[in-house]
């Protein structure tokens, strides 16, 4: 219970602090372990190691940043990466595409929602006897638009 409870405070610290480096020193300092028992401990807990979980954080604030438009040389930096080189390496690794893809696929997602969803309501407009199932397809598309997977 109590390792729990130390790792929970290193988990946040994480957190708060992804965009700094963060060393395993640091973290089990403040889990009051070693580093060895600490980088243990923390996998069996979280099911990875504390590195691949700051790079998961890491990559989940890049995708929404890239997804407000903001460019990969700045995101790379802003979230915590030492240049835009190891940001992608890291990105492909965790995503399985490269950033500028993700932005591709995003904005093609995007585009194929609002078509669906503009051909809806023309649809829904001509026909209207089938104005349920249209509704349940529009709704359906506006989900699958807005589900851009931000974890990794």
């Amino acid at each position: 219970m109590k390792q729990s409870i130390s790792l929970n405070a290193a988990r946040a610290f994480i957190e708060a602090h992804f965009d700094e480096p963060v060393t395993l020193a640091q973290l089990a300092a403040l889990s009051a372990l070693s580093v060895s028992r600490f980088a243990t401990v923390f996998r069996q807990q979280y099911g990875s190691s504390p590195y691949r979980y700051l790079c998961g954080l890491r990559i989940q604030r890049a995708q929404t940043l890239l997804l407000a438009g903001v460019p990969g040389s700045v995101v790379a930096t802003e979230v915590g990466f030492f240049d835009q080189s190891h940001f992608g390496r890291h990105f492909k690794r965790c995503c399985g595409m490269t950033p500028s893809m993700f932005i591709a696929r995003a904005g093609a997602k995007a585009t194929h929602a609002t078509h669906a969803t503009h051909a809806t309501h023309a649809t829904h407009a001509t026909h209207a006897t089938h104005a349920t199932k249209q509704g349940d397809a529009m709704s359906t598309v506006s989900r699958s638009a807005s589900a851009i997977t931000s974890s990794c």
